[in-house]
Parts: C-alpha cells; structure tokens; sequence
C-alpha cells in the first residue's frame, strides 16, 4: 500500500509558489498510505528528472525549477525491497521509445516469474513494482498498446503512474483507488490515490476555494493526458482469474493470506489493532474493502459498530434457545 500522487499545468494560472505548496501538502496528506520514502518526477528541458528520498514526505522539501508544468509523486509503504537503498523507492527510470519514470501504488505477485518467462534483464532494484518497467522497455514504446500489454502481464494489485520527456501523464487504472480531479478555471489536473488525501492537500494549499470536477477512472482504464490537457483513453482488460487461480499458490485461501499478513503488517502504523483487522475480514470484508477502511477512521468505526450489533444479536438468540 502506497500513493500516488501529482498534478499537470496546462493552464500557467498558478505561480511556482502556489505550485510547490500544492505539492508538498499532496505528499504530506499522502503519508496516511506510506512513510518508508517519498519522492518526485519532473520534466526540464526535455529530461525526465527524479527526486526521492528514503523519509517520509514531511521531512523531504520538495523543490523543482520554475516553468514545470507535471509533476509525478509517490509516497512508499515497503513491501518489497530495502528502502533505505534509494534505488528501490519510487519513482522509476525508463526507457523505450522516450524516456519516462514510473510510479505504482500495489502489490505485484508474479515479478519473479515474468523475469524468468519474459527473459527480462537482471537489475540491482529489488521492488516488485519494477518488472513493469522492464516490461514496457521490453517492448521498445511507450504508448497504449504496451501499457495494455503491461496491465495484462502482471498480477496483484495496482494502480500506475507515467510520465514521458514530452509531459504526457498516463494512468493505468487496476485495482488500487486513484482520485483524479480537473479544475476547469485554471486548466489544471490533479490526483491523488483517495478522497481523503486529496481534500486534506486541497485545503491545506488553499486549492479548496476553487472549483473543480471530478474524473471518475473505472479498473481497466488507461488514459493519458498531454501537456495541453488533451485526454486519450483505452482499456485493457481485467481478468479477475489473475488474482486468483493463476498466481501459482496451492490454492485461493493462501492468496488471501498473503494479503492479509501485510494489513496485519501496517495496520498499527494507523493505530488498528489486528484483532479488529481479523474480525472484519472474518465477516466477509477483502482486504481492499479493509484498506480503505484504514484511511477512514469513520468507515471503520461503522463497520465495527454493525459486526457488533450482529454479534450481540447472535448472543442474545443463542440465550434465548438455550433458556427455552
């Protein structure tokens, strides 16, 4: 679990300071899904230029030269891969047909095996999430068609992030949340995983007194977005077999608990109790249902209150039989 975060200028109608500020609160409200590292890509003079670190956001200053019209954000919560090796965190370099970096907010399952099948080369970066690097570079372009290609490869779960020489943004829309928005006024796209991070930067920068409209994306879609504001779209398809069935595990309940164990992982970090994790998973919630939950201490509170009201109510049933 990480987040994604970042905006695209089309309109020149903010200054570099509002720009920063906008910035640096995205990546602090983005430290609810992840504190391991965080880090920026940008464009200048026609380079992709990364800056990470292996902190959490709120102590990394978060600083680009004037006349950036994108900016691609990623805040890490570690599963895969030491952080403290920057080379791990993200975003990523690639290369294909035009230079790009990366950003992918999931968890990939199949890594291991698409190196060996896709005979990818070997690399010093540990992160699961960069096979889909090597994945599109494999292919020679950047574009839809790889994109596509890309999404249908890899398993687990994933939302991802792109952004080219040319400042054309791409999101590759899986299972993981994104919440993208366009303030019509000021010609300006902005994205964050959740709801929840976005209004907190929003307020936070000031943004919130403007108006915006929000861009629903559906699991499946990929769009790209140029630095004119123009919006193409495809999609790939969805084949939820690729959760299941096919990650090689001996059957669907080891799945789970690969999922589960990393909830059970982070959920102190939000100050959840893993015997509450466990009992909303007992009750039939996934885990992206009790991911969510973590960002939303109202969620949760919720669906806690209505698994007790259904406990006291099984209670006071087995009483009632037994005193019959």
């Amino acid at each position: 679990m990480c987040a994604l975060f970042g905006w695209l200028d089309c309109g020149r109608n903010l200054s570099h300071r509002q720009l920063k500020k906008l910035t640096q609160e995205l990546a602090n409200a983005a430290e609810e899904r992840g504190t391991d590292a965080s880090g920026i890509s940008y464009v200048e003079n026609c380079e992709i230029k990364i800056y990470k670190k292996p902190k959490p956001a709120h102590k990394v200053r978060f600083d680009f030269p004037k006349n950036i019209t994108a900016i691609m954000g990623h805040n890490r919560l570690a599963t895969q891969g030491n952080q403290k090796l920057n080379f791990n965190n993200h975003p990523f370099y690639g290369k294909a047909d035009k230079r790009f970096a990366f950003a992918h907010n999931g968890v990939l399952y199949n890594d291991g095996e698409l190196k060996k099948e896709k005979k990818l080369p070997k690399t010093h970066i540990e992160t699961d999430s960069y096979v889909a690097v090597q994945l599109i570079e494999q292919q020679g372009k950047l574009e839809f068609n790889s994109l596509k290609s890309m999404a249908e490869d890899v398993h687990g779960s994933f939302t991802f992030t792109i952004l080219d020489e040319e400042n054309t943004l791409y999101f590759v829309k899986g299972s993981s949340p994104m919440y993208l928005i366009y303030f019509e006024k000021l010609d300006l796209y902005v994205y964050a995983s959740t709801e929840s991070i976005m209004k907190k930067a929003l307020k936070k920068s000031g943004m919130n007194q403007h108006s915006y409209q929000l861009i629903r994306l559906n699991e499946g879609d990929i769009i790209s977005i140029n630095k004119f504001g123009k919006i193409d779209c495809t999609e790939f398809k969805v084949n939820e077999l690729r959760y299941l069935s096919d990650l090689n595990y001996t059957n669907i309940a080891d799945y789970y608990t690969c999922e589960e164990e990393m909830l059970l992982e982070i959920c102190s970090c939000f100050g959840v109790p893993e015997e509450d994790v466990l009992l909303l998973l007992d009750y039939g919630y996934t885990t992206d249902d009790v991911e969510e939950m973590l960002m939303d201490f109202d969620l949760l509170e919720d669906a806690l209150s209505g698994i007790r009201e259904i406990n006291e109510t099984e209670d006071l049933f087995e009483y009632c039989e037994k005193i019959k």
